[in-house]
């Protein structure tokens, strides 16, 4: 597999190129049009929102975030790994965020996922990966487990603003999740 899959034919069967192609040439579009918004690297809300990688999470629009509010932090699963402890910890000790917003979602497909992944990879590479895949069952106890993860961190300095939701792909809507 390639990192830039090929788009589809277009009309009369012609190639219009790759995925990242079509992307770059978005992006000259964008770029066409694009002003400096004079903005800082810190978010204005003060607030990073850790989310899954699932490509039905509009955080922004679901959330009602404009461009420079948040830092958006995203993995398979919404996680909370070593990777996004130490985004966490840039966030906040060089950054000013106060605030983590942590989302999860219904039918993630790390729900399918077991440790054997690992297993599996090592046989097909001959290299076992570093990382734990963090499959789970229990959608709302992953998320109790990611906000235990960032309450506990020693290198966090604000942990007393810690909230966990989890998203419903069908709905839109969150569902707060109780840390206890």
């Amino acid at each position: 597999m390639t990192t830039s899959e090929s788009v589809p034919a277009g009309p009369e069967g012609a190639i219009v190129g790759t995925v990242t192609d079509r992307l770059v040439e978005a992006n000259q579009h964008y770029a066409a049009a694009f002003t400096d918004p004079g903005m800082d690297a810190r978010p204005v809300l003060r607030v990073a929102v850790v989310a899954c990688m699932d490509a039905r999470l509009d955080l922004h629009a679901a959330l009602g975030l404009e461009l420079g509010d948040c830092h958006t932090i995203r993995n398979a699963g919404g996680v909370v790994t070593d990777d996004v402890i130490r985004s966490l910890t840039i966030s906040q000790r060089a950054l000013g965020t106060r605030s983590v917003v942590l989302i999860h979602h219904t039918g993630c497909g790390l729900e399918s996922l077991t440790e054997e992944f690992r297993h599996e990879l090592e046989m097909e590479v001959g290299q076992r990966p570093a990382w734990a895949v963090e499959a789970f069952r229990d959608v709302d106890q992953d998320v109790r487990q990611s906000m235990q993860r960032v309450r506990t961190s020693p290198f966090l300095l604000h942990t007393d603003d810690i909230r966990g939701f989890v998203f419903d792909v069908k709905t839109g809507l969150l569902r707060e999740i109780d840390p206890a």
